[in-house]
C-alpha cells in the first residue's frame, strides 16, 4: 500500500468532500509507501527538525485542517532544505522524498486557495 495526499472542503452540513485530484495523475498525490509514516515523516529525523504535523504519520493519518494550513506550510518551508538528509536516513533517497514532499506541498497549497485542508492517508 502506499499514503495518497488529498485536498477537502467542508460543505455546509459539516462533512467534507474530497476536491479532484490534479490532472487524474496518480504520481501527483503519491506521498510515500505506507512505511513512511514511520521510517521518514514520523522519523526521529523529521522530529528533530522541529515537525510536529507530519509525526501524526506515525499511527495514524495526516489530517490538517483549514484553519492549519498556514502553519503546515510553515513547516514544510522549515523541512524544505532538509529533504536530503531526510532521503538518506529513510533510505528511500532524495529524488523520492522530494517529490513526495512537492505533491504534499502542492496539495496544501491547493486548499488554502479553496478555504480547505489536506488529507494523507
Amino acid at each position: 500500500m502506499s499514503l495518497n495526499v488529498d485536498t477537502f472542503v467542508y460543505k455546509a452540513n459539516g462533512e467534507w468532500d474530497l476536491m479532484e485530484d490534479p490532472d487524474d495523475d496518480y504520481n501527483k498525490t503519491r506521498a510515500g509507501f505506507e512505511s513512511a509514516r514511520q521510517k521518514l515523516w514520523g522519523s526521529e529525523a523529521a522530529r528533530a527538525l522541529g515537525a510536529r504535523f507530519f509525526p501524526r504519520l506515525d499511527g495514524g493519518n495526516l489530517q490538517v485542517e483549514p484553519g492549519e494550513i498556514d502553519a503546515f506550510l510553515a513547516e514544510c518551508g522549515a523541512m524544505r532544505p532538509h529533504l536530503d538528509h531526510l532521503g538518506e536516513v529513510s533510505g528511500y533517497g532524495t529524488e523520492y522524498v522530494t517529490e513526495c514532499f512537492d505533491n504534499i506541498v502542492a496539495a496544501s497549497v491547493r486548499a488554502k486557495a479553496e478555504g480547505g485542508g489536506v488529507i494523507v492517508w
